[in-house]
């Protein structure tokens, strides 16, 4: 990065979420030091702009497409970036910045060696589970932002110190502008995009380093899934993970196999602790998804479950 301060922006899909962004954008205008670019990417029904209006002194950047779909927006909003923008990332529409987070944000990028191509926002109210099944599949091996040989992800928050990882989540991340010029998020991934963040992320992260900074601090706002997605839900987990893995080409099928079996038998017994039938509901999704990729289904289920 140059020795001064960079330009940021942030690019914040949303869809029907008008209290959340009233959040978000609350907590940009207070931050210590400004973002140069906001561009949101509506894909509300109806539309967000009444809401914009209370924020007029915000220097955001409208964009409109509709129907919604989360890849698909990320790209619209990227080429909507002003030409001076060095850094610009994503924000989930129910992430809350803490008053610092973009001076944070900005300070790393302006010491980050030339090899650094994404960083990501410490959710500090983020936090993993636990149980012995998921243990047992190691999905939860203390590498902060790790993949396994299967390529399954393993969780990023919550962490203390700024380190490097091999993904970086979709919602709370910023890129180094040559990576946004390079890369594309792949919009085979419809709807809500399953798994899209971490497809993107680790192709960029084959060519660059990636980081997840511990003092650009944000909360995620976390909505549960309705009882009635659950099954949507499941059925992506499965058709997106194998699209993920095949197209990526590095990760044999024995551990992809592994990996899913394991998730599946987490979908399976959460219903017994979780006293709840959403994971027997995305149980009975994953094995529709298996039926679907067994019958030569190559597109992805377009759904949104949140």
């Amino acid at each position: 990065m140059s020795t001064s301060l960079p330009k940021l922006a942030y690019v914040v899909p949303t869809k029907d979420r008008p209290n959340d962004m009233r959040i978000l954008l609350t907590s940009i205008r207070a931050q210590t030091r400004l973002p140069d670019q906001i561009v949101v990417v509506d894909g509300s029904d109806p539309d967000i702009r009444p809401v914009l209006e209370a924020f007029a002194d915000l220097p955001i950047t409208y964009v409109r497409v509709f129907p919604p779909s989360l890849a698909r927006q990320r790209n619209a909003g990227m080429a909507r970036l002003r030409d001076d923008i060095d850094v610009a990332g994503y924000l989930d529409d129910d992430i809350e910045l803490m008053p610092d987070a973009t001076a944070a944000m900005a300070a790393f990028w302006e010491s980050a060696p030339a090899d650094v191509g994404g960083a990501a926002f410490s959710i500090i109210c983020q936090a993993g589970g636990s149980s012995r099944l998921a243990r047992l599949f190691n999905f939860e091996e203390p590498v902060v932002g790790g993949i396994s040989n299967g390529g399954v992800e393993r969780a990023i928050h919550p962490f203390h110190e700024t380190v490097e990882t091999r993904w970086l989540n979709g919602g709370s991340t910023m890129w180094r502008r040559q990576v946004i010029r390079d890369f594309a998020f792949d919009e085979w991934f419809e709807g809500h995009g399953y798994l899209e963040d971490v497809e993107y992320s680790f192709r960029v992260g084959r060519i660059w380093r990636l980081f997840a900074v511990a003092t650009a601090k944000c909360y995620h706002h976390h909505r549960p899934i309705n009882l009635n997605r659950q099954f949507a839900f499941g059925r992506q987990q499965v058709v997106n993970r194998i699209y993920f893995t095949r197209k990526m080409g590095c990760f044999p099928f024995w551990a992809t196999a592994r990996d899913l079996t394991g998730h599946m038998l987490l979908n399976f017994t959460a219903s017994w602790h979780e006293k709840s039938t959403a994971g027997l509901r995305r149980f009975l999704g994953n094995l529709a998804g298996l039926a679907a990729l067994a019958t030569g289904r190559t597109r992805s289920f377009g759904e949104t479950w949140k």
